[in-house]
């Protein structure tokens, strides 16, 4: 029988993310286990004549704060209803952080959502999703936010 311990999910931080993160704590509340919301904030580079300039640092900073704010007023929400929660705001790239993440916290469940791309934007830009679901150490759970 499955008895998940720790669930990570990866959060975009979109219209979306409330419904998410409600399906997760539902599972997670099921097994009493704890949940990790993780929000990866991919690095703004124009070129390398934005290696090391303050302006580009400053602003990738900035994204990184509003991101925390935002996961600690839904941290807050959850620990208000007697769930275990925690958070995490990484930077780099989204499919690296989050299988490390998953890793390094000892996860046994990854829940995500889907975006629904399809035909070329999916070939071109790839599928954060399915290349989690495809390198993951544990179980991965794909949700599809739109239904």
């Amino acid at each position: 029988m499955l008895n998940f311990q720790k669930i990570i999910v990866p959060v975009d931080l979109d219209k979306n993310t409330t419904k998410l993160v409600e399906y997760a704590l539902n599972i997670a509340s099921k097994f009493e286990a704890e949940v990790i919301l993780l929000h990866t904030v991919e690095f703004i580079v124009m070129g390398e004549m934005a290696l090391g300039n303050p302006t580009y640092d400053d602003y990738n900073t900035s994204r990184k704060e509003a991101a925390r704010k935002a996961l600690d007023k839904i941290v807050q929400e959850a620990a208000d209803k007697g769930q275990k929660c925690a958070s995490r705001v990484l930077m780099g790239d989204t499919v690296d952080e989050i299988l490390a993440c998953a890793k390094e916290e000892h996860c046994d469940l990854i829940i995500m959502g889907s975006h629904g791309k399809r035909g070329l934007e999916k070939i071109l830009l790839g599928s954060v999703a399915e290349r989690v679901l495809k390198n993951a150490h544990c179980p991965v759970l794909i949700m599809n936010p739109y239904r």
